[in-house]
């Protein structure tokens, strides 16, 4: 998404331009060379800048850009109560579950008189520009002179346990994403450059150039998704209880207390001594936990 509130419009015709501040050394001015900074393609002529000076001559758009500072207040100021509609969908396939930002008991008659407020109203997918800006901590009157990226954060983050996804609900944050320092503020904010072409009746073409200050917004979507399920818990279980050498303990304590045959087992696991004799009743399967008299 993209606002616009300030532009700048520069008109400019086709032509022969002398740049400035540069002197013109006839020898070595080549035709066709191009500079990364310069502002055109060198005609490999000299023209007179001045009365003392000349410079070399390049083919550009005319007159140069004037690249001066935006207007300190924004054109468009009135965009702060703009309000735009988010659609979004998301699937955790493994789950076989989809759902989108505008819930099941969301009707047309809710969505022509909501607006997103995270006390009053976390459910309404309609925001007001000024109000995602307010939540990331910046004001939209001073953001909008010279720009910037504003993201909006949607996380699903969900527990499906509960019947028919009824704790599966987006939750928005704002947060401004490119840089503010007030120590550097050099090429700050955000603008992009975009012209509109015309061609006089005389044949002469022309354009205006167009720079645009605006804010644009990242939709940021993530999420995780969980579910109970038995065997994963067994899995899981067992691997806590390996690695805490528990598992012998345990399962002699569930062979001898929940099956069937717990008695036969109990007749082999533990010994029986005997008073009157020093014989030993044979032991067998495994180490011994615990004797009987």
């Amino acid at each position: 998404m993209w606002s616009l509130p300030p532009i700048k419009l520069s008109p400019a015709v086709l032509h022969f331009q002398p740049p400035k501040r540069r002197a013109c050394v006839i020898p070595t001015v080549s035709r066709a060379s191009l500079s990364p900074r310069g502002n055109g393609v060198q005609t490999g002529q000299c023209v007179q800048f001045s009365t003392n000076m000349k410079t070399c001559e390049v083919f550009s758009w005319c007159p140069l850009e004037i690249d001066a500072q935006p207007p300190k207040s924004a054109i468009l100021a009135a965009a702060e109560n703009f309000t735009v509609l988010i659609k979004n969908s998301i699937m955790y396939p493994k789950f076989n579950f989809h759902r989108r930002n505008i819930l099941p008991h969301i009707g047309s008659s809710y969505l022509k008189s909501c607006e997103y407020n995270q006390e009053t109203d976390p459910e309404c997918p309609i925001f007001q520009l000024k109000y995602m800006v307010s939540e990331a901590g910046e004001d939209f009157q001073d953001m909008a002179v010279k720009g910037g990226v504003l993201g909006i954060f949607i996380d699903w983050s969900c527990n499906l346990d509960w019947p028919q996804g009824n704790k599966c609900h987006p939750e928005y944050t704002f947060r401004r994403l490119d840089n503010k320092n007030p120590l550097n503020d050099v090429a700050t904010g955000l603008n992009f450059r975009f012209a509109k072409y015309y061609q006089t009746p005389d044949g002469k073409e022309t354009r205006t150039l167009i720079k645009a200050y605006g804010i644009r917004f990242n939709v940021i979507v993530f999420g995780t998704a969980g579910k109970f399920g038995i065997v994963p818990t067994i899995i899981n279980l067992a691997a806590a209880l390996a690695l805490l050498s528990l598992v012998p303990p345990v399962t002699d304590w569930v062979m001898l207390t929940c099956m069937r045959k717990r008695d036969l087992y109990k007749r082999h696991k533990v010994s029986l001594l005997l008073e009157d004799t020093d014989a030993e009743s044979v032991l067998s399967m495994g180490p011994n936990y615990g004797t009987q008299k």
